[in-house]
């Protein structure tokens, strides 16, 4: 039996982790300057807090999502998304108690169960700040630059910051029972889908990419025209650090985003080389979520975006993204004693920071040099019986050929203060 993959599932090779580790290091870097913490939270959790969070009339709770029954007979479900999880750990752990305003960022594996498709798998990865204990505009900018700031820094320019307010509960509902009388008065002209929609999530009809449906939604009201006084003067204070900041965005009054714990300010980072499926980056302010899930009343904002969007842009920017992964040293030893005294040189040389591998399958000379060539390795220290008797080794450049002996006792120190001198320059 050959075993595979599961479909929408996929193999990070090495030539490919490179990439990733890119990502991940520039996240890091920039989480860090902004003050924003780690987290890690568990892959899965109880359903509720997913329903509950996300949603029950929203297409990842409804079709998408991962469930199961333990041993125990308990509803798990791997995780879809990363903010209920963080602020089930944020009210489990108390953090309010450590500082007033928590910030958190986290990388890593969510699961979708939804049609596969470029940059979006079943097991797909993602990154994500929240910013929990403010209601104040000026996190909602900080937040959206820190996202910005992140693709600006891969090398991500050529992109659009869309951004909206979807209001507070009082003026969301106002807007949703007038909306879904729009929608009503024309329910056959829109398709099955948006049909099926307007009775579990209305609002993501706006999300719809069929024509006739897009065509239909131009007259359709706005958001913007029922937000009540405090949502607007949010959402206006929001816009001006935004200008202050000079952060180019598109005000965009379809903008809804999916997920029912949303609140105030959204946004979404769209690319137009993704085609269709064009965004990069959505978050938005979730105040509510937290009294929601037991918590005493809470602002926070937050974003997610998936890695393996941002690597397809990269790839498609043609961005060459190469670590140095050559060996320093490859270690051709020849008979059983050079053997060991290469494996007591390799480790010495591995305690000063050296790259460094041998060769452990006792191979003639030629093929380790075939090796050391593939490995990419700047030289090769190579160990006969000749070399045991001299307790010289025969080191060899391998870009320009030239080789010269070297006392064993030498090779750490001359190869330390090598790379040393390299790494000052």
């Amino acid at each position: 039996m050959d075993y595979k993959a599961i479909y929408g599932t996929h193999d990070l090779l090495p030539e490919e982790v490179t990439k990733w580790q890119y990502i991940e290091q520039k996240i890091r870097e920039t989480m860090a300057l902004y003050n924003y913490k780690e987290i890690r939270t568990p892959i899965f959790e109880q359903t509720e807090l997913f329903s509950r969070s996300i949603g029950e009339d929203t297409d990842i709770v409804q079709k998408e999502m991962y469930t199961f029954f333990d041993q125990g007979k308990r509803s798990i479900t791997l995780r879809p998304e990363a903010t209920a999880s963080v602020v089930r750990a944020y009210l489990e752990h108390n953090l309010s108690k450590v500082s007033p305003l928590v910030k958190l960022y986290y990388i890593g594996p969510m699961f979708r169960q939804e049609r596969p498709q470029k940059g979006r798998l079943r097991q797909f990865h993602q990154f994500g700040a929240e910013a929990l204990g403010s209601l104040d505009p000026a996190v909602d900018a900080e937040m959206i630059k820190l996202s910005t700031k992140i693709f600006f820094d891969l090398g991500i320019n050529d992109f659009t910051l869309h951004l909206n307010s979807i209001g507070c509960k009082k003026c969301k509902n106002i807007h949703r029972d007038i909306f879904i009388k729009y929608v009503k008065e024309r329910f056959e002209d829109f398709c099955p889908e948006c049909q099926i929609r307007l009775t579990r999530n209305p609002l993501r009809i706006f999300d719809c990419k069929n024509k006739e449906c897009v065509e239909l939604l131009k007259d359709a009201p706005a958001m913007k025209d029922y937000l009540c006084e405090e949502c607007k003067n949010h959402f206006n204070k929001v816009k001006i650090y935004l200008d202050d900041l000079k952060i180019k965005y598109k005000e965009d009054t379809r903008l809804v985003r999916g997920l029912d714990y949303y609140t105030k300010t959204v946004y979404e980072i769209k690319s137009s080389l993704l085609g269709a499926q064009d965004t990069l980056c959505g978050g938005g302010r979730y105040d509510l979520l937290v009294s929601e899930l037991g918590g005493k009343p809470t602002q926070a904002i937050g974003f997610s975006s998936g890695i393996e969007r941002m690597v397809l842009v990269l790839d498609l920017k043609k961005k060459n993204i190469v670590a140095d992964e050559r060996l320093d040293l490859f270690i051709a030893p020849l008979g059983e004693e050079a053997k060991r005294k290469a494996l007591k040189l390799i480790v010495d040389l591995r305690a000063k920071n050296i790259r460094c591998d041998m060769d452990y399958l006792n191979r003639s000379l030629k093929s380790q040099m075939k090796e050391a060539n593939r490995q990419k390795a700047k030289k090769v220290l190579i160990i006969g019986e000749e070399e045991m008797k001299k307790k010289k080794g025969i080191l060899r450049e391998m870009e320009t050929g030239e080789q010269k002996e070297i006392e064993f006792e030498k090779l750490v120190q001359e190869l330390s203060e090598g790379i040393k001198n390299k790494n000052e320059k």
